[in-house]
Formats: structure tokens, C-alpha cells, sequence
């Protein structure tokens, strides 16, 4: 296991190409072929990302290519329609996907059972990946998704469940990154739990404004165009 994320300090200095560090370099194209994904992990490893982020189908040939690189080797679980697998599915696909190589885990959560004050079943949703993966998890919370009482449950119980990490969303069809969801996460995470801002993060801009939010990490599949400022609006990325 390993949990080797930057602390960001996302001083105004700081460089496109130096943001590198703090980018979980995303890839999860249906489409995408093997060719692809290993250009993927051949990218993470040029620009010094700090993980590639790809399917659980395709962990054993990311994490071949990226072994002994320091490169994490990402996956996500409940995704991208979150909270429909059961939990015990849940936690079983969990071990596989480390088994597979996978050093970080990123997780859907049952919104549903958080908006039904089934707030032991959450929890356990969540703490059974952690336990059966022994791996760093993050946990994507759907802020947009929730009333203020259910963001501020849904964070404590991602935190007593042992999340490493609390994410703003899924995605960008969810939330687009933004440093006032990345604050909010920021000032209610205990010592050792980090943040992660994920939702169409597509410039070099918006990447720095995150950071200096308090962001840990940035989920986006324009990393390469972030790290080269080549990024625009009209990038496509989750």
C-alpha cells in the first residue's frame, strides 16, 4: 500500500509544469484500448503525475508499466453511476482491484441510503471497501446532491468509516471543482484526512485556485494540457 500524495502548499509561484505532482491523470474512455492506456501510464510518468487513474479492467497493465516509477496506480469503484453495487459486491471488487495493483481506491457512495437515515449503512458501505482493500480511499460525496444536514453527515461518516480523503464529486456532470466545495471539505477534515477536487478541472487557472483552496490532489483527464497551460474551456475532462 502506498500513499504517497504532496502535501500542496500551491504557492502563487507555483508552475504549470509543478502542479504535475498534485494531478491524478485520468483516463477511463470506454473506448480507450490497451495501446491507450499504455501511453496513459507512459504520460503519468513523463509529467511526474501523481497517479493515473484508469478502470479496474485495466489496473494489472497500468500497474505493469508503472511499477517501480512512484507512480500510483488509481481506480475507481461504484462508477460513474454511483451507489449501485451492494456492499459486500462492493468490497469483494475492492480486494480484487488491489490484488490487481491498484495503490488507491476512489468510491461511489449510497446517497440514497444517506438521504433515508440509513447512516450505519452508509458508513459500513464505506469502511468495508477500506477494510477489505487496505488501501487509501476516496470518497465522492455528490455535494450538489445533498441538503447542508446531509453534507455534514455524509462527511463525518466518510471520516468514522476511515476515508483518506474526502472528494467534492464524482465528476464534472455532477460538480465542477471549485474552491468554495474545497474549502468547505478542507475545514471539516480531521488531522490526516485529506481533500480531493474533482469536476471538469480543464485549466491551469483553476487547477492553482483548488490548490490554494486546500486541495490535496486534482482529478482531471487534461492533465497533460494543464501541466503544458495548453488547456482551454473547451477540454473535455472528469
Amino acid at each position: 500500500m502506498s500513499d504517497t500524495t504532496t502535501t500542496a502548499t500551491a504557492e502563487p509561484t507555483l508552475s504549470p509544469a509543478e502542479m504535475a505532482p498534485y494531478i491524478q491523470h485520468t483516463r477511463i474512455d470506454p473506448d480507450a484500448t490497451r495501446d491507450d492506456m499504455v501511453a496513459h501510464a507512459r504520460e503519468a510518468v513523463a509529467h511526474g503525475f501523481n497517479a493515473a487513474m484508469v478502470p479496474a479492467s485495466w489496473v494489472p497493465v497500468v500497474a505493469a508499466e508503472l511499477r517501480g516509477t512512484g507512480i500510483e496506480v488509481a481506480s475507481a469503484l461504484d462508477f460513474p453511476t454511483v451507489g449501485v453495487m451492494t456492499s459486500a459486491g462492493k468490497a469483494a471488487e475492492a480486494a480484487e482491484i488491489a490484488r490487481l495493483g491498484a495503490t488507491q481506491l476512489d468510491i461511489g457512495v449510497q446517497i440514497g441510503w444517506l438521504k433515508s437515515a440509513m447512516y450505519d449503512e452508509f458508513r459500513e458501505d464505506i469502511a468495508g471497501v477500506v477494510r477489505a482493500s487496505g488501501l487509501p480511499v476516496k470518497v465522492m460525496l455528490e455535494l450538489p446532491l445533498l441538503t447542508d444536514a446531509e453534507k455534514e453527515a455524509a462527511v463525518e461518516l466518510a471520516m468514522e468509516a476511515g476515508a483518506a480523503y474526502l472528494k467534492n464529486a464524482s465528476s464534472g456532470q455532477i460538480e465542477t471543482a471549485n474552491p468554495t466545495s474545497v474549502r468547505y471539505l478542507v475545514d471539516r477534515a480531521r488531522d490526516g484526512v485529506r481533500v480531493k477536487a474533482s469536476g471538469s478541472i480543464k485549466s491551469y487557472r483553476q487547477g492553482l485556485e483548488l490548490l490554494r483552496a486546500g486541495a490535496s490532489l486534482l482529478g482531471t483527464s487534461a492533465g497533460v494540457a494543464i501541466v503544458t497551460d495548453a488547456a482551454d474551456d473547451s477540454t473535455t475532462s472528469y
